[in-house]
């Protein structure tokens, strides 16, 4: 059946407003990959958990472990880990993404609606998780496109296989199709255990990363999708103003209505998180991580000739931080820079000498040659 004259305007300015707005990680042109339907083996494995494939879906990655976890809501509410998927490849620095060509691969919260997908990029499928949020914009950061696709390439992006891709891309595309407004994928530096805290506690970021921390606590204490706003330049989790308005992310938080028994139990959790992390504070040496350019799960060891800027995978340099005034071990940062290879992570090393913070930051305010998502193929 032929469409009249004016409907198929319509539909061919939609196509090509829909393909214009998706640049940066991805092009487009490629063959129609997004109606593959799940694998059998992974609608099996939802049989074992005990979930639809038609129910909503959740995202959780981890940049340091280089995982990307898919959950799945229950008929009970609660979700339940579906499968992890180690990471291909991401790009930059734990913390958050500031600025366009930092390729930053951003951290927080976001949220992926239908017209997010991309089932014409070009590194196989991809979708865009929704960078910047309203966190993002409310401390100005700029940049954007930041998608989640194939092709094991990233500037910016979290990137998978191509088989990956096309089975998480299939889950995310069949639970918005089937009435969930937006798939959450929360964005962590690592797990957000006492254990990593603890090595980390003296990081620059370690404010935005308990706010991080919070969230996660409210998923893990009560296995529910937390609903997330922003007041005041920072996040709040399953939060409401007493007079029923929306929250400015800019403006002052306003009194905030909360569950008491979802408070309670996200509470107690810190508590004892805080009390862990402090334990083990005694003896964890402080550190932080810098990487010449992100990393890829081991599992990918193999294929290190198919990434990105494969010269950059080294493990990380390790930087020694002394707990009096948050300055970096010089002795650690050297030893650290020359168990990265040297080059450019010896480059690194030294800028870390004069401090935690400033040294995060310079490394961070690097200018990179190509805008995120450029990478030439």
């Amino acid at each position: 059946m032929f469409l009249p004259l004016h409907k198929r305007a319509i539909a061919l300015l939609s196509a090509a407003l829909g393909a214009g707005a998706l640049a940066g990680c991805e092009e487009t042109g490629l063959a129609n990959r997004g109606a593959a339907p799940i694998p059998a083996e992974t609608l099996a494995l939802m049989e074992e958990v005990g979930v639809s494939k038609d129910a909503p879906t959740l995202i959780r990655a981890y940049k340091k472990e280089a995982e990307l976890e898919v959950w799945k809501k229950k008929p009970d509410g609660r979700y339940a880990r579906l499968k992890t998927y180690p990471m291909c490849r991401w790009s930059g620095q734990l913390g958050p993404k500031m600025r366009e060509g930092d390729r930053q691969v951003p951290e927080g919260f976001y949220a992926i609606a239908p017209g997010q997908l991309n089932p014409n990029s070009s590194y196989y499928l991809s979708f865009n998780v929704g960078y910047p949020n309203a966190y993002d914009r409310a401390h100005g950061a700029t940049g954007g496109t930041i998608m989640v696709h194939g092709a094991c390439s990233s500037a910016g992006c979290f990137s998978m296989t191509d088989r990956q891709i096309a089975e998480i891309y299939a889950i995310v595309r069949t639970s918005l199709s089937n009435g969930q407004h937006a798939v959450q994928m929360q964005s962590y530096p690592f797990r957000m255990t006492a254990e990593n805290l603890a090595k980390h506690r003296l990081d620059p970021h370690l404010a935005f990363w308990r706010q991080l921390k919070e969230g996660s606590d409210h998923f893990e204490t009560t296995m529910q999708e937390p609903s997330v706003g922003v007041c005041g330049g920072r996040y709040v989790f399953n939060a409401q103003a007493v007079n029923g308005r929306a929250l400015d992310p800019e403006a002052a938080c306003p009194p905030l209505a909360v569950d008491p028994q979802t408070a309670s139990l996200v509470a107690e959790k810190q508590r004892k998180d805080e009390t862990r992390i402090a334990e083990l504070s005694k003896d964890v040496q402080p550190v932080r991580l810098v990487y010449q350019d992100g990393g890829q799960h081991p599992s990918f060891a193999s294929r290190i000739a198919e990434v990105s800027r494969p010269e950059t995978l080294v493990p990380p340099a390790e930087i020694a931080v002394e707990d009096k005034g948050g300055r970096a071990g010089k002795k650690g940062a050297r030893l650290a820079a020359r168990g990265a290879g040297g080059g450019s992570g010896a480059k690194e090393g030294a800028v870390a000498e004069d401090g935690a913070a400033r040294g995060w930051m310079a490394l961070h305010g690097q200018s990179d040659a190509q805008p995120t998502g450029s990478i030439p193929k």
